[in-house]
């Protein structure tokens, strides 16, 4: 049988079980002949003798029953065995046997008991190494898959067969998770793209439209396109890993209020602070203009207005839209940020709800840029929505 055959057969038999069995026992003869060693008067002379005797000159086990530390001494030196009792051998010289002090019965426990802690402590990280390999793996697949790039493999000829197990079923995980964002990002992308069509039919029919009509139609496609263009730019940065950019956060909020004002829409930004530094994050250009976007979507449709703010302290900026609806019951706050959520009652105060995703995209882009979305009911009434990012 050649190596890779023999390699092959032990890697059946290389079990978690097997290799705690033979951890165990090795531990405990270690412990058993370093404390014989202190304990005995003799000391190491049982290592000298091994050539001449072999293993009868190993240490014999004199602190197991029937002589302990709760029974030191046993029967006295010369004194008669109880009746019906077999007769003992002779122990070794200078092994520790009847008569032995219990002092030295305890040192000798102490000393099995703090290698065999040692051997537990150096056997449980070895034995959880592939745990800490995997916890790992597992910490880096979101971020990876987010970035686009390739999960991170676990190798499946390492270990034991739990170990290799779980590494295959980790690694078949992870190729099923990453086929599941291509195909979603393709998806979006597709449907994305597949809108231009109908959009350039509807530009050569304004020409049959009288001309406050065609206008207005014109403004509608405009904003179908920069909608389409931002979501394909999402998904752009999403698939190619593109990293975080330095950004301005305040040249960003007043390009977007700006076009939301030429549209005549009621947004506006408060001015910053004279002597406030310009606050800049790191973050993904379309994703970070999607998340504030759909906050002030949201904002119009359930408040009539938004109010934008930025601030920055502690490390940390934050990205505030105002409005002046209803409010959410704070009940309801944790529902609102999932898909396809809409509240009860839900017709905006600019028209019909929407599908429930505004609020659920911007949550999902916060976290990926490494922020997190807050909502909280207004003092004064209204809804405030928070985007927390870190400073740059």
């Amino acid at each position: 049988m050649n190596l890779s055959a023999w390699r092959e057969r032990l890697r059946r038999i290389d079990t978690l079980f097997l290799r705690l069995f033979l951890l165990m026992w090795v531990t405990l003869v270690i412990s058993h002949l370093f404390a014989f060693s202190v304990v005995s008067p003799a000391g190491m002379g049982w290592v000298a003798r091994l050539p001449s005797e072999g293993v009868s000159a190993l240490p014999p086990l004199p602190s197991l029953p029937p002589f302990g530390p709760l029974d030191a001494g046993g029967p006295g030196e010369g004194a008669p065995p109880p009746p019906g009792a077999a007769q003992r051998p002779a122990p070794r010289e200078g092994a520790p046997g009847q008569g032995m002090p219990a002092r030295s019965l305890w040192l000798d426990f102490a000393l099995r008991a703090l290698l065999i802690g040692v051997g537990a402590a150096l056997g449980a990280r070895w034995l959880s190494a592939p745990m800490r390999r995997l916890a790992q793996a597992s910490a880096t697949l979101s971020q990876g898959l987010s970035e686009g790039r390739d999960p991170p493999a676990l190798d499946e000829r390492r270990g034991t067969a739990e170990v290799r197990a779980s590494a295959q079923a980790f690694n078949r995980m992870a190729q099923a998770l990453k086929q599941q964002f291509e195909q979603r990002s393709l998806h979006m992308a597709a449907a994305s793209h597949d809108l231009r069509t109908p959009l350039t039919r509807l530009r050569l029919r304004l020409e049959q439209l009288p001309p406050a009509a065609a206008q207005a139609a014109a403004q509608d496609i405009r904003a179908m396109d920069e909608l389409i263009d931002a979501s394909l730019a999402v998904v752009r940065e999403q698939s190619t890993g593109a990293p975080p950019a330095l950004m301005d956060l305040g040249a960003l909020l007043q390009s977007l209020v700006d076009d939301r004002a030429e549209q005549g829409q009621a947004v506006t930004l408060a001015e910053p602070a004279g002597d406030a530094p310009p606050l800049r994050v790191r973050a993904h250009p379309a994703s970070l203009r999607r998340i504030v976007d759909n906050l002030v979507d949201n904002a119009l449709r359930y408040g009539r207005v938004a109010r934008l703010d930025a601030t920055g302290a502690g490390g940390e900026v934050r990205v505030t839209v105002d409005d002046d609806g209803p409010g959410i019951a704070p009940e309801l706050v944790p529902q609102v940020l999932r898909p396809w959520v809409r509240l009860p009652g839900g017709e905006g105060a600019a028209g019909p709800a929407g599908s429930g995703l505004g609020l659920a995209i911007a949550h999902d882009l916060a976290q990926r840029e490494g922020g997190r979305l807050l909502l909280e009911n207004r003092a004064e009434g209204g809804l405030r929505a928070t985007l927390v990012l870190p400073a740059a």
